[in-house]
């Protein structure tokens, strides 16, 4: 699978907000406020990647299970359950 993103790219200071009671939380436990905005970014981006490569090969897909329902798998004979 190709990388989702460069993780080895410069860090970019931004500023953005969140919820004043949240962030006071998310403070005392000492999170590390980068790291998780990071993390969660790259889990949107993996979902929005993985939702867009369905939809583009949903057809293709469609085929496949219509054929494997039609012929089988190449494997059947070996499968042992």
């Amino acid at each position: 699978m190709p990388q989702l993103f460069d993780e080895s790219a410069s860090k970019k200071a931004t500023n953005l907000s969140i919820n004043s009671d949240l962030l006071l939380k998310a403070r005392k436990l000492k999170i590390n406020l980068s790291a998780t905005l990071e993390h969660a970014l790259a889990n949107e981006l993996r979902k929005y990647e993985r939702d867009n490569w369905l939809k583009d090969n949903k057809k293709a897909i469609e085929e496949l299970n219509k054929l494997v329902d039609k012929s089988g798998l190449f494997s059947d004979a070996y499968r042992g359950f």
